[in-house]
């Protein structure tokens, strides 16, 4: 279904002067365009030829996708490298005893999820390419600190001030991507991006069975050696991402003119005006919470999340159990990473070639629930129970990104998606707390609370599904039998966002 009436075309009931006058020094004119291009009735603008449209959509994915996938696959890696840190003696090294392990796993999620909404504020008013590259240089510096704390006090203000900084990568990122693609071509879009995770998880293994072999070289034990090189990569990465980390379309001086344009006016077809120029106000905040969708975008999101961190940080100790060495434990976490991000991308083509995204959320939970079943009720065929994993990794982080696109891209105008992703992210997080007191060592080796705990939170993502599916499919044929003619102008639509008459959701 359009975001936008049929009938109503962008822009259709002002002049661009007036446009111009309202909108400020971001209005970009949409009949702008190269030289022959055709007018599209439809979309309200000239545009380029099908096969230009092509290459611009192109050079878009050239420039956005592969630069944020890279900079949330290294703040994934400086996040969950502690599970590899531990396989190497973390624990032992720094005496840790009973949860102190979990507590600073949980140290992480304090900052990480109070300043998920003020973060997307800042990342607007700054501009992404200063925010993302900023916070980037500083997970990475922290990263190097938590290899040379030398107690448990040190590693929880280390993992304190770690959330802190990666605070604003996760949603910032899935904001700004979600402001330059249509709904419907965005799916395989965000699901590379958040295979960025897995690649992590598949790259941290292989990474850390290598340093590891550095165990004791110039006095530092391989654990040590896992979080300084990783936080040096991070670092010296951040300097080239502050060039290259994309700014909105509205902004971004490698397109031209006519580019921004085009862009401009299909976006705004698809998902409204976007209210790039206005700065977001605490009553834009309240007003996002009196929307009943986004309690239940955030349940969706934080359902699926204690498994997801469940695995991320324990994985490498459930694999230790089936009588591994620490170099064997490490690469047999590998696989399970890599055929999650080839499943996930599979997942999202299919998303986006039926426009749909609710059975895509179902479907791979169902599957993250019937391998965590296998891990709780076998425990004596060790082949089983790591196949079982590739079910728990391939379900869990294929149906993430369906959600948190199907949720961003269901929220119209800037500041109700820079809300409401962050929102969406900050609350989903709460997860990853339960998720560090899941798997506790007295429970190993069946951790049969933990797999209880993750069956559980899995369902209750499953039936938040449905209840945001019944939701927007109810909103969408009210305002299919009320009509878009409410007197309301082009600019108060745009206040409104997908709150507007105009907006029809994507199920």
């Amino acid at each position: 279904m359009g975001a936008r009436d049929s009938n109503q075309t962008s822009g259709s009931s002002h002049s661009p002067v007036e446009d111009k006058q309202q909108y400020g020094n971001n209005y970009y004119d949409p009949n702008l365009a190269h030289p022959g291009a055709e007018y599209d009735d439809d979309l309200g603008a000239r545009c380029p030829s099908h096969t230009s449209q092509r290459r611009l959509v192109s050079k878009i994915d050239l420039r956005v996708i592969p630069v944020l996938s890279l900079m949330y696959l290294l703040a994934f890696l400086d996040r969950t490298n502690i599970a590899n840190a531990s396989v190497f003696g973390l624990q032992k090294d720094l005496k840790l005893t009973g949860t102190q392990y979990n507590t600073a796993l949980t140290m992480f999620f304090i900052p990480y999820i109070v300043f998920e909404v003020p973060s997307n504020i800042i990342l607007k008013r700054l501009k992404p390419h200063v925010w993302l590259s900023a916070c980037m240089f500083l997970f990475g510096l922290v990263t190097i600190c938590q290899g040379l704390v030398q107690n448990w006090s040190g590693l929880l203000a280390t993992r304190f001030f770690l959330g802190l900084a990666e605070t604003g990568m996760f949603p910032g990122s899935f904001y700004l991507i979600g402001m330059w693609y249509k709904r419907s071509e965005a799916q395989k879009r965000y699901s590379f991006f958040f295979g960025s995770t897995s690649l992590a998880g598949a790259f941290g293994g292989l990474l850390a069975s290598a340093i590891g072999k550095m165990n004791g070289m110039r006095g530092y034990l391989g654990w040590r050696w896992i979080f300084i090189l990783e936080g040096v990569l991070s670092c010296l990465i951040s300097f080239a991402l502050y060039f290259m980390i994309p700014d909105f379309p509205e902004e971004a001086k490698w397109l031209k003119e006519d580019e921004r344009a085009y862009i401009k006016a299909r976006l705004e077809k698809d998902q409204g005006r976007s209210a790039r120029e206005r700065r977001i106000t605490p009553t834009d905040v309240l007003n996002c919470f009196k929307d009943y969708k986004f309690f239940l975008g955030g349940l969706m999101y934080f359902g699926l999340i204690v498994p997801a961190y469940g695995y991320a940080f324990f994985a490498p100790g459930i694999i230790k159990t089936y009588g591994y060495s620490q170099i064997g434990t490490q690469l047999h976490s590998v696989p399970p990473w890599a055929c999650s991000f080839v499943f996930a991308l599979i997942v999202a083509f299919f998303s986006d070639q039926f426009k749909h995204r609710f059975l895509f959320t179902l479907i791979p939970i169902a599957m993250a629930i019937a391998g965590f079943a296998i891990l709780l009720t076998v425990h004596t065929r060790p082949h089983l129970e790591y196949a079982a994993l590739f079910l728990v990794t391939m379900g869990t982080y294929s149906a993430l990104p369906v959600i948190v696109c199907w949720f961003n891209l269901n929220l119209g105008g800037h500041h109700r998606r820079a809300v409401g992703t962050a929102w969406q992210v900050g609350f989903g997080n709460l997860g990853g707390i339960i998720a560090t007191y899941a798997f506790l060592a007295k429970d190993a080796p069946h951790y049969k609370q933990g797999y209880s705990i993750c069956i559980g939170f899995a369902c209750l993502s499953a039936a938040a599904c449905c209840a945001y599916a019944a939701s927007v499919l109810v909103q969408n044929r009210n305002r299919d039998k009320t009509g878009t003619d409410l007197g309301l102008t082009e600019f108060e639509k745009t206040e409104k966002g997908d709150m507007s008459p105009d907006y029809r959701y994507l199920l």
